[in-house]
């Protein structure tokens, strides 16, 4: 590796890890303000997404600029490829992240409905699998990108809960169909969170290993 693709590089970690950071923020603050139907939470979290959607922008043509400049190959190729896939699924979390926002504030006008307990725990392996999937990229670590993988059954688990527990409280009341459908709204994009997590995970193995695993990853790591 020259000098200057060594340097830039480096400068292109820091910016995807950066702005995980932000995301990983994000997605905190929207499931806390979906938790707690907390308006002006929301609306932070809204209030974000110029920001990614302005760094998303710059780290995909510092990474164009990378394969022009220096043409780098191996796991130089490698690493830019995955960074441009993960930071296309952190643009992706965050809109994911801006939706969850933008329903709690529809939620917010029914105070009446009760929020699942479920959702906590969803929320809570979400973001951890966020923020082991980045330190796995950091640390070029297939082991814990693997474990990041298995955690998105959990999730689903948790998913398919909710949506047993909002089917049988739109039958027995109908007046909350529509807080109902808000939240389950919500509760999917979470669930895509940890979908677009495993994406993440996914590449750094990639990465580390050089194998695609993506589409097969049910085979893949359930042993």
């Amino acid at each position: 590796m020259t000098k200057h693709l060594q340097r830039d590089m480096e400068s292109l970690e820091r910016e995807i890890i950066t702005q995980s950071s932000l995301v990983e923020e994000m997605i905190s603050k929207a499931s806390r303000a979906l938790y707690e139907v907390h308006v002006d939470l929301a609306n932070e979290v809204i209030e974000k997404e110029r920001a990614i959607n302005e760094s998303e922008v710059k780290i995909e043509e510092e990474c164009l600029k990378i394969l022009a400049l220096h043409q780098p190959v191996a796991v130089d190729l490698r690493e830019t490829a995955t960074v441009l896939k993960i930071n296309n699924d952190l643009e992706r979390i965050a809109d994911l992240a801006v939706n969850i926002a933008e329903r709690t504030i529809g939620l917010s006008h029914y105070p009446n409905f009760r929020i699942p307990a479920s959702l906590e725990p969803m929320t809570k392996v979400t973001v951890s699998m966020l923020r082991d999937a980045i330190d796995a990229f950091i640390d070029f670590d297939s082991e814990k990108a693997r474990s990041v993988c298995k955690r998105d059954d959990i999730v689903d688990g948790y998913n398919r809960e909710i949506i047993n527990e909002i089917y049988q409280l739109m039958q027995t009341d109908p007046n909350l169909i529509k807080p109902a459908l808000h939240f389950f709204s919500s509760a999917r994009h979470i669930e895509r969170i940890a979908d677009h997590t495993t994406n993440i995970a996914e590449d750094v193995i990639y990465l580390t290993e050089g194998e695609i695993v993506r589409h097969r990853h049910k085979e893949t790591f359930s042993t």
